[in-house]
């Protein structure tokens, strides 16, 4: 087993699924995601680097040939056309998010899910950044984020060390099957 598939297996609840990856860079999780989920997956691949998004479409074609994924150059932390989603993977994205943009963007990324749906996140397990690793988000700050989003069963999946920070985390929250608790009532004079 790799490190990746270590990181996300528990909270994949079986083959197919619609699904985002955000802030997908090269692929690394994203060939995971695909081994996982199956070739039943739909999976839309969000990155802002184009020639990140070219290298993992070359490497999801040579690995899984038909595999039904829909590339995105584009920021996740904008407003993005996609359908109601089973589930989310941001592994390794959201710590390039600026601090006072996370709860936004968190709630943003939690809208696009359906009832039941689940976003796995990957982070390191740090409150320091570095020039890499700008603004980490640690278990205890992801567990703040999803729910004030108003995420769910929000658990931490696996804790594995890293020679680059100390320890990688990964963790799972879910929107609950009450659709309207994830939007707010409008402002009434």
């Amino acid at each position: 087993m790799s490190k990746e598939r270590d990181l996300i297996l528990p909270a994949i609840p079986g083959p197919g699924g619609v699904w985002a990856e955000l802030g997908s860079g090269g692929g690394i999780f994203t060939l995971t995601l695909l081994e996982v989920a199956g070739p039943q997956i739909t999976l839309y691949s969000v990155d802002r680097d184009a020639k990140a998004l070219d290298k993992q479409r070359r490497a999801v074609e040579q690995r899984y040939p038909d595999a039904n994924v829909t590339y995105m150059h584009a920021d996740f932390t904008q407003r993005l056309p996609l359908p109601p989603l089973d589930g989310i993977l941001a592994a390794n994205s959201l710590h390039y998010v600026k601090f006072d943009d996370q709860p936004g963007a968190v709630k943003q990324i939690a809208a696009y899910l359906k009832p039941g749906g689940k976003l796995i996140v990957v982070e390191y397990e740090s409150q320091r950044g570095n020039p890499w690793v700008p603004y980490p988000i640690d278990y205890d700050s992801f567990q703040y984020l999803a729910g004030e989003a108003g995420l769910q069963d929000i658990r931490r999946l696996a804790l594995i060390p890293s020679s680059f920070m100390h320890a990688m985390y990964s963790a799972v929250a879910v929107r609950p099957q009450e659709a309207h608790t994830l939007t707010t009532a409008p402002h009434l004079p």
